[in-house]
């Protein structure tokens, strides 16, 4: 059978930073808002220093051992990486004039590896890892000084990594910050009134600074692009009432805005009634709207689950391990983290945004969180894990079904192709990656990696293409 993926569509797989560098201390690096991010709490600040019962302090260890890691990722077929760029490695406090050499040159050695492999790296500038200092001296992105802060950084990377790297996004799922303020955007404090003044406020520095992020690039790096990043959530209405399906187009609304910003350059009118109606007066300046005419070149997009919404409070139920809110889907079945299960949301989400915006998309997370177990095969230590093989399967053929209906999509890159600290849980044990890491939660464990089952199916996938999907 022929496959329906172009010949230049990009297979790969991404990282965060912050959930498998390790080295917290190393290369004169700052701490992060995740360093103090205690497990199994997305939103609850610690200012203290971080002890070593925290996963993400040694990760897997990626720091020390991310030639041997990029070396199976070659061996995998991979033509794309997305990783993260940890900001207090280059500004180690995040307000500084001048950035840590020892820090950009960690980076400089981890694209000498990807080059010397022919994978294209896919960099995010802030993946849920704003510099400590910023959020306990400036509440994170509450401040507007914030911006001035990003801009140094972005400029920083630009000139130094602008030749080597092609794709770049700004913002790790900036839809985020509204329901996870802290993790998102290291703000400490939220007052009871006025509270989603602040967050909302937030909400348009992070926009701002993408935007100028965007103008900067195009000055310094003409030749990369630029893309968003944002959650992506299909929302079904719970029962066929029209109030219900009102209350999908509000959800829809909610997050749509984030995409529409970046690329129409300005602020939808939904959103604006939003605000009025919530009595939120937003402080945007004349450079801000001139900024956000700054659009991005394309929209990437985590994708995981998909939910329901209802307008019938005495229905209303949160799903399980969901910070974005929705009602469960009674047809679904779900992860054992509750996270519903449905490929078919893929295709979905893909038209909506392609019908809706016209640019080139990119599929940057996807993937099952499982408690992997590690056995013994003819010999070799591995883990069958051939429910990750079916959930990859049924989603990426609903990717080329998308394709088929006539959406750019320009690649995929499954979330933790290697085994990492999950973000939400701070547990090594919700595993994603084709990688097993011989690490636990506990801590213990050798950090050894072996392959699982789905290696050498993702590798047959990305040798074909994806025709292999298919057999």
């Amino acid at each position: 059978m022929s496959t329906p993926f172009p010949t230049d569509f990009l297979w790969g797989g991404a990282t965060a930073a912050n959930q498998l560098e390790g080295g917290y201390a190393d290369g004169g690096k700052g701490l992060s808002v995740q360093d103090v991010l205690p497990r199994g709490i997305v939103n609850e600040v610690r200012t203290e220093v971080p002890t070593p019962d925290n996963l993400k302090l040694i990760g897997i260890d990626h720091y020390h051992r991310y030639a041997e890691d990029i070396s199976l990722f070659a061996e995998m077929g991979f033509g794309v990486y997305r990783f993260s760029i940890a900001w207090s490695r280059i500004f180690p406090n995040g307000d500084e004039e001048e950035p840590n050499e020892e820090g950009l040159a960690f980076y400089d050695g981890l694209l000498d590896e990807l080059e010397k492999h022919g994978i294209e790296p896919l960099v995010t500038i802030s993946h849920y890892e704003t510099p400590l200092h910023l959020a306990k001296k400036y509440n994170g992105w509450a401040s507007r000084e914030m911006i001035g802060f990003y801009e140094r950084y972005v400029t920083t990377l630009f000139k130094r990594y602008g030749k080597r790297v092609k794709y770049w996004l700004t913002f790790n799922e900036i839809n985020s910050l509204v329901h996870a303020p802290f993790m998102s955007g290291g703000i400490m404090t939220v007052p009871e009134e006025g509270g989603e003044t602040v967050l909302y406020q937030a909400i348009h520095h992070e926009l701002v600074a993408s935007a100028l992020a965007t103008k900067i690039a195009r000055e310094i790096a003409p030749e990369a692009k630029i893309g968003c990043m944002v959650l992506a959530m299909p929302t079904y209405p719970l029962t066929p009432d029209p109030q219900d399906l009102l209350a999908v187009m509000k959800a829809d609304h909610g997050n749509f805005v984030f995409g529409d910003v970046h690329v129409r350059g300005a602020y939808p009118g939904y959103f604006k009634r939003m605000l009025r109606e919530k009595g939120i007066t937003l402080d945007i300046t004349e450079e801000d709207t001139e900024l956000l005419k700054n659009t991005v070149d394309f929209v990437s997009f985590s994708y995981y689950m998909s939910v329901c919404e209802t307008a019938n409070p005495d229905l209303k139920s949160k799903g399980e391990g969901n910070i974005m809110g929705g009602v469960p889907n009674p047809t679904l079945p779900a992860s054992e983290w509750g996270w519903q299960i449905d490929p078919v949301g893929l295709r979905i989400t893909l038209n909506q945004f392609w019908d809706r915006w016209q640019k080139p998309l990119f599929i940057v997370e996807n993937g099952l969180g499982a408690k992997d177990v590690l056995v013994e095969v003819d010999g070799e230590k591995t883990v069958v894990d051939d429910y990750r093989i079916d959930y990859m399967t049924q989603h990426l053929v609903q990717v080329g079904e998308a394709i088929e209906d006539g959406v750019e999509v320009l690649g995929y890159t499954s979330w933790g192709c290697i085994d990492l600290v999950s973000a939400s849980t701070a547990q090594l044990s919700k595993r994603y990656g084709f990688i097993y890491v011989d690490r636990n939660d506990d801590g213990t464990g050798t950090l050894d990696r072996f392959k699982k089952k789905s290696f050498n199916w993702y590798k047959e996938v990305i040798a074909s293409n994806g025709e292999a999907l298919y057999l």
